[in-house]
């Protein structure tokens, strides 16, 4: 998948004008991207429109308009777009009550290691893991991860051939899958493998 240019890019004065038509846009395409693992935790799978919703949004609330604070951004965000054989994920652990989300953090140490795909006859893909830095500590773990799935050539062809997928999480403290992943979900992350 093409990574973002300054040229891919509104003006600040383009994307006011365009902002409701383009979230509205973005916000539809999300609901093919975001996958429930559980009642607590989800995988909401990015691509280069979710990137470009991202930046454009950075660019606005910070009044951006230099091209070095431009391309901070996109230096930020392009690596959040999949390249073809893999998927990348913002994995969120959602607890509302604040207490019990701090209670659980604590115990979900490492969790972002054990979240899984699997395309059925294929052993399971884990993650790679918060490439940029390090979100958990002895004590607790973060409430957002970003994770990248390399999915082996076989797996990508049978994805591509109409094999279903299956997620989950094998964590002590938090078990679940997801089988098979909705269709609408499957077909837009297949749509990103080349």
């Amino acid at each position: 998948m093409q990574k973002l240019t300054r040229e891919d890019l509104y003006s600040l004065e383009q994307y006011a004008d365009l902002r409701p038509e383009f979230r509205q846009k973005v916000m539809e395409h999300k609901k093919d991207r975001r996958l429930l693992l559980g009642t607590n935790a989800a995988l909401y799978f990015e691509d280069r429109l979710t990137m470009q919703y991202q930046v454009q949004e950075m660019l606005r609330i910070e009044r951006i308009f230099e091209a070095d604070g431009i391309n901070e951004e996109l230096d930020a965000y392009n690596p959040l777009i999949p390249d073809g054989s893999n998927w990348k994920a913002t994995f969120m652990i959602e607890f509302p009550d604040v207490e019990e989300r701090q209670q659980m953090l604590s115990q979900l140490i490492g969790v972002e290691d054990r979240v899984y795909i699997r395309v059925v006859d294929f052993e399971r893909v884990y993650p790679i893991a918060d490439e940029d830095l390090e979100r958990d500590t002895e004590q607790k773990t973060s409430a957002v991860h970003f994770l990248r799935f390399e999915l082996p050539p076989e797996q990508v062809a049978a994805l591509k051939n109409g094999a279903a997928l299956i997620a989950g999480i094998d964590h002590d403290n938090y078990q679940v899958e997801i089988s098979p992943v909705a269709a609408n979900i499957r077909e837009s992350l297949v749509n990103d493998l080349h």
